[in-house]
């Protein structure tokens, strides 16, 4: 077998070498982050964009079994943010100098609903003079939808696949109508086409999942060309079924851990895409987000949801900043990233470079 050293000095991996990647022990993710931090830095500089987040519904038609927003989650308060909310949320992202907004969702594909989301479109545009760029995250849709959504404005798009494993995505997703794996690729393809920056991602620690799955993920980062990644750690919600695995899954600790390597091995593998570091690493790690920076996150999302709705957008529990103000949120990221030799990048879209570059092709 070839040592990790060996390994990371490689131009190209294969699944082979994926693997031993993410099976490094603790001396070896060492190297690991170290090299991910150079690749990186030599990618795409060591500065991080912000996507200021804004949480508009928490109505989902999905029963996906890990998520806090499913539609059989009796015991959750639904909401929807009103137009005034919504313009007060790209006002503060104008004022903070995020250079961007993501607009996040849970998924319906109805009428009002897909019109609504072209109308706060546009009016993100239209508030911000244009300067703003526009990430939607608003599940899987028809491909007449993802255009309007595109010509509206919109420029990037995060569908998760959550797997690319078939067999564990139907472990943690109903096998009905609704939920199809099939469908799912077909969006994040449909999305490709139309022109989007696509970004997909993963959890990482699911119940069922092994380390093969989560090679096969990076795996499949690379098969579809995805401009950008967000994954963080699998995080149990108490009015879910997957709650009762628990006590099966890796603790905090290690799904951290696995977590910054799956990072730091699709930075390895994609050295030019934009990736998240998600909140879900601060929440179970109070130095989360800055450990996914230093081993290969260029992105954070600081939350815009105004303070009294953003506890009810619970996809996990415990979110971590759901208390914080929109000035502590961008104070705090500011001194952190300071703190790690990073550099936030204010009034910037921050496009991928992976994707730019291929446009230049």
């Amino acid at each position: 077998m070839k040592s990790i050293a060996t390994i990371l000095n490689q131009q190209s991996f294969e699944k082979k070498d994926i693997l031993a990647l993410l099976n490094a022990n603790e001396e070896e993710s060492k190297l690991l982050f170290a090299k991910s931090l150079e690749v990186k830095i030599n990618n795409v500089g060591n500065s991080v964009h912000l996507r200021g987040l804004i949480e508009y519904s928490n109505i989902c038609e999905k029963n996906c079994l890990y998520c806090g927003l499913r539609v059989k989650n009796e015991n959750k308060s639904l909401y929807t943010l009103d137009d005034e909310q919504i313009d007060n949320c790209i006002n503060e992202a104008i004022r903070l100098r995020y250079g961007s907004v993501a607009l996040q969702c849970g998924e319906r594909t109805d009428k009002d609903f897909t019109q609504k989301i072209t109308q706060i479109i546009k009016r993100i545009k239209q508030l911000s003079d244009n300067k703003i760029g526009i990430t939607l995250s608003c599940g899987e849709q028809n491909a007449d939808v993802y255009k309007e959504w595109f010509e509206a404005g919109a420029h990037r798009y995060l569908l998760r696949i959550e797997t690319s494993n078939e067999e564990l995505y139907y472990k943690i997703h109903p096998n009905d109508a609704k939920h199809s794996f099939k469908k799912r690729i077909a969006c994040i393809d449909d999305l490709s086409s139309i022109g989007y920056q696509v970004g997909t991602g993963i959890m990482v620690g699911l119940p069922f999942q092994t380390i093969e799955d989560i090679a096969g993920d990076i795996l499949f980062f690379k098969e579809k060309d995805v401009a950008m990644v967000g994954l963080g750690p699998f995080i149990p919600h108490e009015d879910t079924p997957l709650w009762k695995y628990k006590d099966e899954i890796p603790n905090d600790k290690e799904r951290m851990l696995l977590t910054l390597k799956t990072l730091a091995v699709t930075r390895l593998v994609m050295p030019k895409i934009n990736m998240v570091a998600a909140t879900a690493n601060q929440t179970i790690d109070k130095m989360g987000r800055e450990k996914a920076v230093m081993v290969g996150a260029n992105v954070i999302m600081p939350n815009l949801t105004p303070t009294l709705n953003r506890k009810d957008y619970s996809i996990y529990p415990n979110k971590a900043c759901v208390q914080d103000t929109p000035d502590e949120c961008a104070n705090c990221l500011d001194i952190r990233m300071k703190t790690i030799n990073h550099t936030i990048l204010y009034d910037e879209w921050g496009d991928s470079p992976a994707f730019l570059e291929k446009q230049r092709l």
